[in-house]
């Protein structure tokens, strides 16, 4: 009996064993057939063509806006505070008061040296007569000629003495003018650094305000190296209009003109330092901010193009992925120009008429399968008698 249950369990093992063995070989060829139905797929990516044909241009930048003047205004003499005219935040014009300090000692000064200049001018008188005298004696050799040349000699030395007197005038005047401070340029004011009552130096550092110019501005920022020759040439033809942009490029700021293109090349960033000014007149351009700007080129004829998408950036050079016959890739080295509206005109990299990837390049490295995303499938043979659509 016993015997009998053991040969019933050593059957049900086997069964159980060779049922196992079934389905995993069953599981490795439907894996296998999953694969084999897979391994022909690509990574699906969104293509484009490099075209080659003539390109209204420009090309795009990221700017700082600089005031055309900035002053901080200080004090020219020493003296105590005693109104400040002017509002923070305000336009003001050349010669306009910011600052007026007491006047009176300066006042006093003047009062002094105009009355030490009286003083001397009578001098001067007495030695004019006395030279005419001793002139009217030694024609008449009733003096001797010595002490006609020491009356000359003090008429002369009290000219002089008139003369610094002058000077000393002209100075204390001079002070008394520094007492009101103006404003040395038209522009906007910044904020107060002193109050009234407080003395100031010469000497200080910290100064009074900050006027600045900003109407017009300049706006600094960079080129490529390769645009070079295409701005020069350009700029020695026409002036080359300037498009100031808000940050997200779709309100135009100020149209201005582009003034400086750098003389050297800057060798750690390899770009071209320029400027262009803008009137401002609406004075949307705030020295300090950053903008983006649009340097407008003239229509390059018959160069590639390709949608700006496709540049990828790396750390030595531009590139983009160039999709071969047999629908690998490969990335490309290129270098950029100017923009097209959505496109980039390809200066070196590209001939024209290839395929190149514009959307799902993360996925990809040199020599991965790619397959066309919503490429449209080949249509079907028609049937016999069947009409043309």
């Amino acid at each position: 009996m016993r015997s009998k249950k053991s040969t019933w369990l050593t059957i049900g093992l086997a069964i159980v064993i060779v049922a196992v063995v079934v389905v995993t070989k069953m599981g490795a060829t439907g894996n296998a057939a999953d694969k084999k139905e897979t391994s022909g797929k690509g990574i699906p990516v969104k293509l484009a063509l490099a075209e080659r044909r003539n390109a209204p241009s420009y090309i795009n930048s990221i700017a700082t806006v600089q005031a055309l003047n900035t002053v901080l205004v200080r004090a020219r003499v020493d003296g105590e505070i005693s109104r400040v005219p002017f509002d923070e935040g305000k336009n003001v014009k050349r010669g306009d008061i910011l600052v007026e300090l007491d006047r009176r000692p300066f006042e006093v000064q003047l009062r002094a040296a105009v009355a030490q200049k009286e003083k001397d001018q009578a001098q001067l008188t007495n030695a004019r007569h006395d030279l005419d005298r001793y002139e009217f004696l030694v024609k008449n050799n009733s003096v001797a000629t010595q002490t006609l040349d020491a009356a000359r000699a003090v008429h002369d030395q009290m000219q002089a003495t008139l003369a610094a007197d002058q000077a000393q005038i002209d100075s204390a005047q001079l002070q008394l003018n520094y007492a009101t401070i103006r404003s040395p340029i038209d522009g906007r004011l910044g904020a107060r650094l002193v109050d009234a009552g407080n003395l100031v130096h010469a000497t200080d550092t910290t100064g009074l305000v900050v006027v600045t110019q900003i109407e017009p501005v300049f706006v600094s920022f960079a080129l490529p190296q390769s645009i070079l020759p295409v701005l020069r040439q350009q700029q020695g033809r026409h002036a080359l209009r300037v498009l100031a942009l808000g940050q997200d490029g779709s309100e135009v700021l100020d149209d201005g003109e582009l003034t400086l293109i750098d003389s050297q090349v800057d060798a750690v960033t390899g770009t071209i330092h320029c400027k262009a000014k803008f009137k401002n007149t609406q004075e949307k351009l705030w020295p300090g901010a950053f903008v983006a700007v649009r340097v407008m080129l003239s229509d390059l004829p018959n160069v590639v193009v390709v949608p700006t998408t496709a540049i990828q950036a790396a750390t030595q050079h531009s590139f983009v992925y160039v999709v071969a016959k047999d629908n690998t890739v490969k990335s490309v080295p290129v270098d950029i120009g100017a923009v097209s509206g959505d496109d980039t005109v390809i200066l070196t990299g590209l001939s024209g008429g290839e395929r190149v990837v514009v959307e799902g390049q993360f996925q990809l490295e040199d020599g991965t399968k790619i397959e066309e995303k919503d490429a449209k499938p080949d249509a079907p043979p028609a049937e016999p008698g069947a009409p043309r659509s």
